[in-house]
This record gives structure tokens, sequence and C-alpha cells, in this order.
């Protein structure tokens, strides 16, 4: 992951969760040796005692390579990169928390997705902000589960980073086996399709729940990817980066396959239960929840129009019943459109 010495130094990947494990996994099967911290002790003794994470992503043996370390001074001892996976809900504090331990030659990358809830700010404005401008960051984003990734089955993701030699050696360590990572410098495009993809995957399984079939989904994932670019472009992103791997290749994997949990959490709603029970029922985080908020409130700040983001956030926080949110939409004034 070092744009100057790839592989020469261990990893450290923060977050025991399905997604954090996976990558550690990949990274340590690739001849990388890999430290994986979560805050959760006894998740990481079990998984040190069974080479398995059985709660969050079963099946998966942890390679030799791979420690999990309970301790995050231990795990960040003589690593050149840190890799944080954990939700936005928790970046800035586990940033926060980094800050005073990093050294001068660390590079920090997350594969975090979604806006900062309460300022709207994007993961990279929150690392900049905690952590200063001069120190290499990167974001991995993409159409990627967990579950598929830690079973080693063909995978293609985006890494973003202003600085292009850092992305393209980190794309280049991560391309290992089936996996396949390409480089970008727009890292704004790049976080807003993660950002901007989990509240639509909820509205799809909202849809879906509802019986609403294959017509609406495509209408939907259509239209979202049109709005997902206007907020972006709006914010300073390329228009180009939304029909690559990070916009429309995430919109389509999170809003038609069930391994998405903003689509199951729609679809949980869809049959009736609270969102309280449903984020039970899943049992880990599901972005898209506090996300369709935090979209709704960035595109309000930006005067961009996204109904459909609109709409989901209307079902979520007002109690629009979802058939009478697609009445409304259904009878929106005809447009071009290329609007």
């Amino acid at each position: 992951m070092s744009a100057t010495a790839p592989g020469s130094a261990p990893l450290a990947v923060l977050g025991a969760g399905s997604w954090g494990t996976a990558l550690a996994v990949h990274f340590a099967r690739g001849g990388r040796a890999v430290r994986l911290w979560g805050r959760d002790r006894g998740l990481l003794a079990e998984m040190a005692a069974t080479r398995r994470n059985a709660r969050y992503l079963p099946g998966v043996a942890l390679p030799e390579a791979l420690r999990l370390e309970p301790d995050l001074d231990a795990a960040l001892a003589g690593a050149l990169d840190v890799l944080l996976v954990v939700p936005s809900t928790a970046l800035r504090a586990l940033l926060v928390t980094l800050a005073p331990r990093l050294t001068a030659s660390m590079h920090v990358a997350w594969a975090t997705k979604g806006f900062e809830l309460d300022s709207g700010k994007l993961p990279h404005q929150v690392a900049r902000e905690v952590l200063g401008a001069g120190r290499r960051v990167a974001v991995l984003s993409g159409p990627t589960f967990a579950r598929e990734v830690g079973a080693g089955l063909p995978t293609a993701m985006t890494v973003a980073s202003p600085d292009a030699a850092y992305a393209h050696a980190l794309a280049r360590e991560l391309s290992v086996g089936n996996f396949r990572a390409y480089s970008s410098t727009d890292i704004v495009g790049v976080e807003i399709g993660g950002a901007v993809k989990n509240a639509l995957a909820v509205g799809a399984g909202l849809c879906d729940g509802l019986g609403f079939g294959a017509n609406t989904r495509v209408a939907l994932i259509t239209r979202g990817l049109r709005e997902m670019t206007r907020l972006g472009v709006a914010l300073g992103a390329d228009a180009g980066t939304f029909m690559g791997l990070a916009g429309l290749g995430d919109l389509v994997l999170t809003c038609t396959d069930d391994q998405s949990r903003n689509r199951r959490f729609g679809l949980l709603l869809a049959g009736g239960a609270s969102a309280a029970a449903a984020l039970e029922r899943i049992g880990q985080s599901v972005e898209g929840y506090a996300g369709a908020r935090a979209v709704h409130a960035v595109a309000a700040r930006a005067g961009v129009e996204m109904p459909l983001c609109a709409m989901v956030y209307r079902v979520l926080y007002e109690q629009l019943p979802p058939q009478e949110a697609v009445r409304a939409l259904m009878s929106r004034p005809v447009r071009a459109e290329a609007e």
C-alpha cells in the first residue's frame, strides 16, 4: 500500500467487522503481514482461537499472516499503512484516537462510506480536519460484498486519492488473485457514490418488498444515478466517476442483491417491521438509515434536487407511506430525461 515501498511493512487494519476482516484476509493472502484490531476484545480472542470470524464472516479461514491484535498501539507499531474499516458514524472518533499515535511516515486509508451525519462532511474531509493536510490518504470503494471477497471470488473496486501515485500503488497491491483494483484521483466523486447509494438501496428494498416490480427497481437505479451525479458535480466531482465502479457499479450491486444490508433493511420495513426492529434483526450497521438523513441535508444545503432520496428520507423520518411516496414521484411534472 505504500507508494514508496509496497508490502515492506506490516499493515494495520482497524475494524474487525465483516468488511474489515475480508480486507485483512485479502491482504494477508497476498503476502502482506496484517494486524487486525477491533474494539471487541472478546471477538478478537475468539477469532484468534478459532482462526475464523464466525460472527461477521463465517466460513472464511484467517491466513497465518493475519494477526489478531487487541492493543491499538501494538497494531500500529512498525506499520507504514493504516486501513480504517468502520461505519461513518465511528470514523471521526477513531481518527481522533489514532491521530496522536501516527508517525509522520504513516499513510491512512479507509473503506468507510457515507457523509458524517452532523456535519455533512465526506470521509476525506473528516480525515483532513483531524489529521491535517500533509498526510497521504485514500479511500477504497466500489461494488464489494465482504463474503465474496472472503471467499476469493472475482471482485473489482476503486482506490481514490488526491495523490495519484499513492492511489496507483495501493490499487496495485490490492490486485492479487481474483481481486482487481483501479485508481482514481476523484476522491470526492468516489465518496459521494458510496454515500448516496446506501439511501437508494433502502428505497430499492422498500419498492421490491411492496411488490412494485422490476420496472420500478430499474427506474429507481437509473434515476438514482442521475441524482447521485447531480449532487456529485455540485460538490466538485467528475461526472464520469459515477459511471464507474464506485458509482453505477456499487449502486446496482447494493440495490439488487440481498447481501446488501441497506436493501434488506428496506425489505423488512416494507414487511411491516419498525426501523428499530429491522436494525436489530440485521444485527450490523445499516449505513443507509442514517445516511438518508445525511444525504437529504447535504442536498438541501447544496440546493440540489434529489426527489428519490427525498422520498426515502420522508418514508424513514416523516412516516410517509411508501405507496404515497411512489404516487408522489409518478405525479411529478414531465421533464427532459437529462435533467
